[in-house]
């Protein structure tokens, strides 16, 4: 697996606009190449005839059918709220509008 090195670590610092120090650029190519050779130890044993999945267990979908059914009606909706006004919610301004 190629290694990344410093020159690599300031051009993705530098595309993420990023700064990062001398020492820091050091610190973050050792890193990367520590991730690089997990990642070449995943890949040793993935074989051909393990499937690849995004998930661990199957998924299902889990929608229900639209059914129409009966909805409140506007006073029904109106009967719990504190206040209401020509048959809306009724809340106090906030953001100092007219």
């Amino acid at each position: 697996m190629p290694s990344i090195g410093r020159d690599d670590v300031a051009r993705l610092a530098d595309l993420a606009r990023i700064q990062l120090t001398e020492e820091e650029t050091a610190r973050f190519a050792g890193e990367f190449d520590s991730i690089m050779d997990a990642v070449a130890s995943v890949s040793e044993v993935a074989t051909e005839d393990v499937p690849a999945t995004s998930h661990p267990i199957a998924m299902t979908n889990v929608l229900r059918e639209d059914v129409v059914e009966t909805t409140l009606t506007q006073e029904q909706a109106l009967a719990g709220a504190p206040e209401a006004q020509e048959g809306r919610f009724a809340v106090p301004q906030i953001l100092g509008e007219e």
